[in-house]
């Protein structure tokens, strides 16, 4: 339930957003330009296939189409559905992302003719080419961005189909993985799922940790507008825990939530933008069950 507005907490967002854009913006083409070398110089030619560029690997060697094409339709239909399903605030943060990956795996398309493997082992530049993607992932995730994709059709499934992301992420990618399997075999189909591992794993480790959740416990003198950003803002839920000072004894309250590492940014930013003066401590979860 989304409490009333007392005070403009989306003015927050475009604030933590509007920090260091160079820097994040920097950030952000590094990352997916390291997407894009990693699909061009590891992924497709060890047909390792994951995502809307996993389709895209896969259309390549059934009808010899170009993978950057097939990227940039699949992603601007699933901006359109994107925008019709989960709305203009979450889509506004995918539609760049979602036209520059595609672009960049068109330009960077002579890099395998440059870089030659040689006879270096499968498994080597599967691993590679694993490790790369998944620390561009990490930084485009970083500045609260995203490259659209096959991760729009996991929060859809996620939300409409009263899944978890956990759950939605094994559907959408079995999916794709399955196909893999079909079309090239066993040996690019174990390198799927082995990619898909090393990829989540290195990209929250780049945004901060490796846990999929962070449990903020925040004390502030403004408790309302900080509870009203994240309900409102991260669409997550709190627990208000009443507690005193050890030193002074007075009463105070502690704001408890627990939010998805990628959204760590967003509150740790939020959190300070309103209060400069708040005391939060940040620690890993590594499941979270029930609160529903």
């Amino acid at each position: 339930m989304l409490l009333k507005n007392t005070f403009d907490d989306k003015k927050i967002v475009k604030e933590v957003y509007s920090n260091d854009r160079l820097k994040r913006y920097t950030l952000f083409f590094l990352g997916v330009l390291i997407q894009a070398i990693a699909f061009n110089v590891f992924i497709l030619p060890s047909h390792m296939s994951f995502g809307v560029s996993g389709i895209a690997v896969v259309l390549k060697q059934l009808i010899g189409v170009n993978p950057s094409f097939v990227i940039l339709l699949a992603n601007i239909l699933l901006v359109i559905a994107s925008f019709v399903y989960l709305g203009k605030s979450v889509t506004s943060k995918t539609i760049v992302g979602s036209i520059l990956y595609p672009l960049l795996v068109e330009f960077t398309v002579f890099l395998p003719g440059v870089i030659n493997l040689g006879d270096t082992e499968p498994v080597i530049i599967a691993l590679s080419g694993a490790v790369l993607y998944g620390i561009g992932c990490g930084f485009v995730f970083k500045t609260g961005y995203t490259t659209g994709g096959s991760d729009v059709l996991k929060q859809i499934i996620s939300q409409y189909g009263k899944k978890s992301m956990g759950q939605a992420t094994l559907y959408v990618e079995g999916c794709v993985v399955t196909l893999c399997l079909f079309v090239f075999g066993w040996q690019a189909f174990i390198y799927s799922i082995i990619s898909l591992y090393v990829i989540s794993v290195l990209t929250d480790k780049v945004i901060l940790g490796i846990s999929k959740y962070k449990t903020f416990q925040i004390v502030t003198h403004k408790e309302k507008e900080v509870k009203q950003f994240i309900l409102n803002q991260l669409h997550h839920g709190v627990t208000i825990l009443e507690s005193h000072g050890g030193y002074t004894g007075k009463e105070k309250k502690i704001i408890l939530c627990t939010i998805p590492t990628k959204r760590y940014f967003l509150l740790k930013e939020g959190i300070l933008k309103i209060d400069n003066k708040a005391f939060f401590i940040v620690t890993d979860t590594y499941e979270v069950e029930g609160g529903g």
